[in-house]
């Protein structure tokens, strides 16, 4: 029987310390975006920089919308309706495939199966910039560029393999007597996954879910290549519209980069509960 290592307060400590210390390196470039939103552009520019704000103001947000006589807006809705459209879509699509594919992996044998994850995982080893290029020139023959559906699509291939991935190490972990106890119960194959695999491997769809909408909601490489108007542009590429030659708007810059935060952050909030939760099985004996 070994011995069980007794944790020393001041190690407790040491490790509160760089906890304390990583999530200060992680927070106050946020916090500094979110502060700068609510700031007077005279303190933005001051040098030294000021840390605390004098005066908080939403002029900032007002004049990305055009609600200012002095300021021209944006239309940021439309960049936000795009986002949001593309992003949720891709997302679903992208679960419902993963879900799939990632049950099918883990339950089924079949010729190929470990080629063909192979190929899935190594497929998320590409670098986003580097299909930049050839995606750009197979949507241009296709008449996809400047499209949402064309984003879509991207979207999905690049989310559909770590979704499976994911997946499929959630339903490894379900043990499959109680999918076959439920059978013998008498339920239907497609009864025993939805009521009682479904709900177990439900934390890991809502961490795929989260990963893959945070992936489309953020990403900007591909989408400033393959959109072009406001039609396509999401909220990544319309944060370029405040750069110009000579000048940056970090103003309005970071009230927009706030709205790109905000979406995030109440996902994040909706399902931290299946985020944080733990997988409890239980054990089948023959």
């Amino acid at each position: 029987m070994s011995a069980m290592t007794i944790e020393k307060p001041w190690q407790r400590w040491l490790i509160r310390l760089g906890v304390f210390v990583s999530m200060t390196i992680l927070v106050v470039p946020g916090a500094w975006v979110v502060l700068t939103a609510f700031r007077q552009n005279i303190e933005i520019l001051a040098k030294p920089a000021v840390w605390i704000p004098q005066e908080l103001t939403l002029k900032n947000f007002q004049g990305i919308f055009g609600l200012l006589d002095t300021q021209q807006g944006l239309p940021v809705a439309q960049y936000f309706v795009n986002s949001l459209v593309i992003s949720v879509t891709s997302t679903v699509v992208a679960i419902a495939v993963g879900m799939m594919g990632g049950y099918a992996f883990a339950r089924y044998r079949f010729k190929g199966k470990g080629a063909l994850f192979l190929g899935f995982m190594l497929s998320r080893t590409v670098p986003g910039v580097a299909l930049s290029l050839p995606l750009f020139i197979l949507w241009a023959r296709l008449g996809l560029i400047d499209t949402s559906w064309g984003m879509i699509l991207v979207y999905m291939s690049i989310n559909i393999p770590f979704t499976i991935w994911l997946t499929d190490g959630f339903f490894r972990q379900i043990p499959i007597d109680l999918s076959e106890a439920a059978q013998i119960d008498g339920c239907t194959r497609w009864q025993a996954f939805w009521k009682v695999e479904f709900p177990l491997a439900r934390a890991g769809l809502a961490s795929a879910a989260i990963f893959a909408f945070l992936t489309s909601w953020n990403e900007y490489a591909l989408a400033s290549q393959l959109t072009r108007t406001t039609a396509s542009k999401t909220m990544p590429v319309g944060l370029m519209d405040f750069t110009a030659q000579f000048t940056v708007d970090w103003a309005g810059m970071s009230a927009m980069a706030v709205l790109i935060i905000i979406p995030a952050l109440v996902l994040t909030f909706i399902v931290q509960k299946h985020l944080i939760a733990g997988l409890t099985f239980g054990g089948v004996k023959g």
